[in-house]
């Protein structure tokens, strides 16, 4: 009888084990970001590091890369499921030509958040004191700031030769080596030598007026992923998403940042009033999606302008929640 009493209380309590077992199981998703100390590529690091993603049984893993290009072809190889950070006309450009990738979200609308500089001692004081024997920064082929670069040549007439240099601190150091003639960099970073008198800015994002209002930069999915883990990736962007409205309302965030990065919490309060703005953030509409593929086109990023139907297929992005 007690065997069968025990027998019977096993049977009841195993399956309950089980499922609670696989109620806080953790699904796993490889990230990859380009530039993954910006402050707008934070949502899933700091996200990660304030428990937000496991309050939906997520687990990312976080990889940095040197770009968009690298992230790109990180999420075309199905080496990481999800890419941040990257520019929205690389991502078409890919798309195009028939790579398995789809853009997830907005991630940054607007190109106020990037600007060029040289060494203060520099005998530039605008893009149009550049000639085609001095170099221009960018991180990668298919990066918004690559998209800018062209930009500045096709709308204001800059003449210096784009030249890839990686993140940031690589390109500060190629600058102030005299390796490069106008750097790139995204606030917070430089702006610690820009107070100091080391860097000047001589121009922005923002400077090339068709960019203004674009979303330039997104989130990108793995087709494969999207189509066999659609409720894995939905659950990531509801976690992403109060992420990143944690980041612009707990100080908590600032200060884990200002830990991470070795910037002061008040240089970091400057870059985002000044670069970074919270609706810059937003994740729900793709901005002037007309003008992000006739200047897709008109920068040679794509051969012909997608069609609605191909665009449906592209843009991915799920509905917030109310």
């Amino acid at each position: 009888m007690h065997f069968k009493t025990t027998a019977r209380t096993l049977a009841v309590l195993l399956p309950l084990t089980l499922a609670a077992g696989q109620a806080v199981a953790q699904e796993k998703l490889k990230v990859a970001i380009g530039q993954i100390n910006n402050w707008e590529n934070q949502a899933p690091t700091l996200g990660q590091d304030a428990g937000i993603f496991k309050k939906y049984n997520l687990e990312l893993e976080n990889t940095g890369t040197a770009g968009a290009g690298e992230t790109i072809q990180a999420v075309i190889s199905g080496g990481a499921d999800i890419g941040a950070g990257v520019g929205v006309a690389g991502v078409m450009r890919a798309f195009s030509k028939g790579a398995p990738v789809r853009i997830l979200a907005p991630a940054f609308t607007g190109t106020g958040d990037l600007y060029w500089y040289v060494k203060a001692d520099s005998p530039l004081k605008t893009l149009k004191d550049a000639t085609d024997k001095h170099t221009i920064a960018y991180s990668t082929n298919g990066s918004s700031s690559n998209n800018i670069v062209v930009a500045f040549t096709d709308e204001l007439g800059a003449k210096a030769k784009p030249t890839a240099t990686g993140g940031p601190p690589s390109t500060l150091t190629q600058v102030m080596s005299g390796q490069i003639d106008i750097g790139w960099a995204a606030p917070p970073f430089g702006l610690r030598e820009i107070n100091e008198g080391k860097i000047r800015i001589i121009a922005k994002g923002s400077d090339v007026p068709s960019l203004r209002g674009q979303t330039v930069r997104a989130l990108i999915v793995n087709a494969d992923t999207l189509k066999n883990r659609p409720e894995v990736i939905a659950k990531f962007m509801e976690a992403y998403r109060e992420s990143a409205d944690w980041m612009y309302t707990d100080p908590k965030a600032i200060e884990m940042y200002s830990v991470k990065i070795k910037q002061t919490p008040e240089l970091i309060k400057q870059s985002i009033k000044d670069f970074q703005p919270q609706e810059t953030m937003q994740t729900d509409e793709m901005k002037d999606l007309d003008g992000i593929v006739k200047d897709a086109v008109k920068l040679k990023f794509l051969d012909k302008p997608l069609t609605k139907e191909q665009l449906t297929e592209l843009i991915r992005t799920p509905p917030r929640k109310q």
